[in-house]
């Protein structure tokens, strides 16, 4: 028997993606807004959640959701601890969800989601680290096929903060997400960024190569506590390609000092690898719920 439709919903620090899937994983919709603005309550954004929902219910009927958010999430539960991005603290964002709608509600941290439609989707050997870098940067780990948990692998790479240089007191994401390099370079974006390296800009160059050095240290440490033989890049940052690669993947050489370097490579799912994600873990719960 065919299984049903779901819908999976991946709420970021810019945008909220939307995905509708049949049975067999064809794409029946897809849907991108703007996250709601100074809504450190969540009501906004749930708002807009469950108009996404009923768009989509619109086209096929929906057995189940996947919502996944950002930032330190206990999945159990369905609270979202501290999304710095968003704003929330302590936000039981899934239940603001699910007392609006009538189908069963899976719920998640975007990372982890994400890097596990990436294991699904690349071959690799061994643990797989995923790291996205758009408006912020985070981290998930994912050994034999499953993603490590919050208290395994916390993830919260964006949130260290650099102890040397003159970068000291800085987060990492302040300097190397997309959103942190654009504001460094009092650009839109970072591809506008990008751009101007291409061009030969030494300023935007040096604000570049700021970010490439300080992701490299946090791949560096990353690896040394748990021996990926993958890091997948994804996120905005990924797009950018060789101008992000090859001098990302010549720094952690370097700081390896002769230790095996993992493979480094671009995500092949780009920026809506968690909301992918999302689409599977609302067929797994509705699954286990029929």
């Amino acid at each position: 028997m065919t299984s049903p439709t779901v819908l999976g919903i991946d709420i970021g620090g810019t945008s909220v993606k939307a995905l509708l899937v049949d049975g067999e994983g064809a794409e029946l919709g897809e849907w991108r807004e703007s996250t709601p603005h100074d809504d450190s309550s969540g009501i906004a954004t749930a708002a807009l959640v469950i108009g996404l929902l009923q768009t989509a219910q619109e086209r096929s009927a929906v057995a189940a959701v996947g919502l996944v958010v950002p930032g330190e999430v206990d999945d159990d539960t369905g609270i979202v601890i501290n999304a710095v991005n968003l704003g929330w603290l302590q936000l039981r964002f899934r239940s603001m969800v699910q007392q609006s709608i009538d189908v069963p509600l899976a719920f998640g941290h975007d990372v982890r989601v994400g890097a596990l439609a990436e294991s699904i989707s690349v071959d690799t050997n061994g643990a797989m680290l995923f790291v996205p870098i758009g408006t912020g940067i985070a981290s998930a780990l994912v050994v034999d096929g499953v993603p490590a948990s919050r208290l395994e692998w916390p993830g919260e790479l964006g949130q260290v903060v650099i102890d040397h240089g003159n970068l000291a007191g800085q987060r990492l994401e302040d300097v190397a997400s997309a959103g942190g390099i654009a504001r460094r370079a009092g650009q839109p974006n970072a591809h506008a960024v990008a751009e101007l390296v291409l061009a030969g800009d030494s300023a935007a160059r040096a604000i570049w190569m700021d970010a490439v050095e300080t992701i490299a240290d946090a791949l560096v440490i990353a690896t040394l506590e748990a021996d990926p033989r993958t890091i997948v890049i994804g996120g905005g940052l990924a797009e950018s390609g060789a101008l992000l690669f090859d001098p990302l993947i010549a720094a952690v050489e370097v700081r390896m000092h002769g230790r095996q370097v993992p493979d480094i490579r671009p995500a092949l799912l780009g920026d809506r690898a968690a909301v992918i994600g999302a689409t599977h873990i609302a067929r797994h719960l509705r699954e286990r719920v029929s």
